[in-house]
């Protein structure tokens, strides 16, 4: 029969194991004492085997979400050092009721014998795993007292506001966006809305570039917005109420709103033959929704060959000379939003990437 190398070399290292009782203890840390609601917590756990534990095997997992808190894994690792075996857990737990909160956990020590691997190595009576003995290890108690903030929103924040010049022409988007960095609980917070009378705005769903770290979620929150009016028009002012957790203190980022005015743009008649059908509420929201995402935020100005179009009539002349895909659309909204939708969705979504071609499917 052929030999199995693998399992030869295997049987050989069982050999040479050290025969003596491997032994471990256990080191439990948490980096504070007192915290407040949904404020991190950073604490972890390393067992130090007395040899290099070939035999052994851990199962600890403390992770867990529920109503009273939850604990998140930062980092699990396992290492040599000394000839001895280290594993290190490190996890972040965030309270969510001011009440003490007690880590009382229990790591599950595996450990099997040269003679279950043996078995399991040569396959002695068709056994396919190693056998274990089983002891359960609790682990010593950590206890963190927790604070009411009185303000779901916990953290160190920043806020930035970017915005457009306070002018636009007439049908076009006037471009807003939110962004709040720093370390906080930013699950807590809430995406913005805006309703305003003559004004159509359309949001993106609020982005979070966000890293785990010992002190908590770290990064950037954001939220694009556009604003699409054709008279002057105004966006509230508004505020975001946290508790700071570097001065112990609530602070407020507020916002002091923005007076946009609105200027002679294009003309419905340059973009259109002829005036919409009753439908054409629905096919505005095409060209809102289209100038606002369409390649993230679509340029402000639209611009027309006017000396071609003047030599040409008819809709496939504006086509024909229509300079890029956005303007495309939009001539497409205006001209016939349902009719055409198919070939708007298709750029909306970039499955049709060439301006050519577009317009052949257009107009032959």
């Amino acid at each position: 029969m052929k030999k199995n190398h693998t399992k030869i070399l295997l049987l050989l290292c069982l050999f040479w194991l050290n025969l003596e009782a491997t032994t471990y203890e256990w080191k439990a840390y948490v980096n504070k004492e007192k915290a407040y609601v949904n404020e991190a917590i950073y604490f972890s756990y390393r067992c130090e085997f007395s040899d290099r534990a070939e035999l052994y095997a851990v199962e600890f997992n403390p992770v867990r979400n529920d109503e009273n808190a939850t604990i998140v894994m930062l980092s699990e690792r396992s290492k040599i050092e000394d000839g001895k075996k280290i594993l290190l857990y490190e996890f972040v737990a965030f309270s969510h009721r001011p009440d003490a909160i007690v880590f009382a956990f229990e790591a599950l020590m595996k450990k099997t014998t040269k003679e279950s691997i043996e078995n399991t190595v040569i396959g002695r009576d068709n056994r396919k795993y190693a056998e274990y003995q089983t002891t359960l290890f609790k682990q010593k108690e950590l206890t963190v007292e927790i604070f009411d903030t009185q303000t779901p929103l916990v953290g160190s924040l920043k806020m930035e506001i970017k915005k457009n010049k306070p002018e636009v022409k007439s049908l076009t988007p006037y471009h807003l966006e939110i962004k709040l960095s720093g370390v906080a609980n930013f699950d807590a917070l809430e995406a913005f809305s805006f309703t305003m009378d003559g004004v159509r705005v359309f949001s993106e769903k609020p982005i979070q570039n966000l890293e785990l770290t010992k002190d908590g979620y770290k990064g950037v929150w954001s939220q694009k917005f556009a604003f699409v009016g054709e008279n002057d028009f105004k966006i509230a002012p508004f505020s975001i109420v946290y508790f700071d957790l570097v001065s112990k203190e609530k602070k407020e980022l507020r916002f002091d709103g923005a007076d946009v005015g609105v200027l002679e743009g294009y003309k419905r008649e340059e973009l259109l033959d002829e005036e919409p059908e009753s439908k054409y509420a629905l096919k505005i929201e095409y060209l809102y929704y289209l100038l606002t995402f369409v390649a993230g935020f679509l340029a402000a100005k639209i611009e027309f060959k006017r000396k071609r179009a003047q030599k040409e009539s008819g809709f496939c002349a504006k086509i024909k000379n229509a300079s890029s895909l956005d303007t495309l659309c939009v001539l497409l909204v205006m001209q016939d939003a349902q009719k055409y939708e198919s070939i708007i969705l298709q750029i909306q979504n970039k499955e049709l990437a060439s301006l050519q071609k577009s317009k052949k499917l257009i107009c032959g």
